[in-house]
């Protein structure tokens, strides 16, 4: 496996984080180990891959204090969550918020992870106005037994450039807009809403994805967003991947795409879907929180990014 796939051609040091399920797949996360290790960059608190407390990498306590040791110490350079699953939201009451926020700004300081890590991020969005990255885990990902290079360069490519461009094919109208660029996993965000820990971001730009979700249940939760106030409110919903759902003969012609052009009819906030984001192995990496200047023409979509932490070679 190349080493370009694991770094971004300058050694970093990488901190895992587990705040949601226990790693079942040991192996794929010890590869991953190995390749960042083998790329040249420090691993660090790979002692959380093996922790196991009922269904999660631990008890609340133990991956509560992973969370809040960000606050203390020096930073590295990257905290990488070991996978998703189910946890985090358990953790989000005793996050020491004041003590994250004035350390976490000292420094470039990229945060990356996706599916029930979406939780937290949203979190320190709200309380701590960290720009977070919506990306690839150790497991899933550079643990992967093929792994996508797709994935890889668009992460490193991103956290090392201060500004970012993705193009995508969509069956989307013209559209010209900008905004806050925030989201991430839809099932999260909806059980964040009534919350404190959900952002309240106005004219932004929201980005969706999932994974086993049938459309129904992907429509049932983008209304209760609209419902909630939350829809009307922003500019776009970029949709990404919706992986792992198969539709029978009961739907009967009712698939995502019915549901992008309800949700647009309702809420007179278009949908642009077709961005490869989300829990599939080809995943681009989104900043949460940081700006986003969103065009569509004759069927192309260009998303810029920027105003979000990145990496340079120490000196640079």
């Amino acid at each position: 496996m190349p080493h370009s796939l694991f770094t971004a051609g300058f050694p970093l040091t990488l901190r895992l984080l587990a705040p949601s399920g226990y790693c079942h797949n040991q192996e794929a996360a010890a590869r991953g180990v190995a390749r960042l290790r083998a790329a040249g960059h420090n691993i660090q608190c790979t002692e959380v891959i093996q922790r196991r407390w009922q269904r999660f990498a631990g008890d609340d306590a133990s991956r509560l204090a992973d969370i809040n040791q960000l606050a203390h110490g020096p930073l590295p350079d990257i905290a990488l969550a070991v996978r998703g699953g189910y946890g985090a939201t358990r953790l989000l009451p005793q996050i020491d918020y004041p003590a994250l926020k004035a350390h976490l700004q000292q420094r470039p300081f990229v945060l990356c992870g996706h599916s029930d890590f979406t939780a937290l991020q949203m979190a320190l969005l709200r309380h701590c106005d960290l720009v977070s990255f919506s990306g690839p885990m150790l497991a899933g990902n550079f643990g992967a037994q093929t792994v996508s290079s797709f994935t890889c360069q668009h992460f490193w490519n991103l956290i090392t450039q201060p500004e970012y461009e993705l193009t995508w094919s969509t069956p989307a109208a013209d559209f010209q807009g900008d905004g806050t660029l925030w989201g991430g996993n839809i099932a999260m965000l909806t059980s964040l809403v009534g919350t404190t820990w959900l952002p309240a971001i106005k004219d932004g730009i929201l980005v969706i994805e999932d994974v086993n979700e049938h459309p129904f249940r992907i429509e049932r939760m983008l209304l209760q967003l609209h419902h909630a106030g939350l829809l009307a409110q922003q500019k776009a919903i970029v949709a990404g991947s919706f992986t792992g759902a198969e539709l029978s003969e009961y739907d009967n012609g009712y698939h995502l795409g019915e549901v992008w052009e309800m949700i647009t009819a309702l809420t007179g906030v278009p949908v642009i879907p077709g961005l490869a984001f989300g829990h599939d192995s080809d995943t681009v990496t989104l900043p949460l929180g940081a700006k986003g200047q969103l065009s569509v023409q004759q069927g192309k979509a260009l998303l810029h990014l920027s105003g979000y932490p990145w990496l340079r070679p120490t000196g640079a």
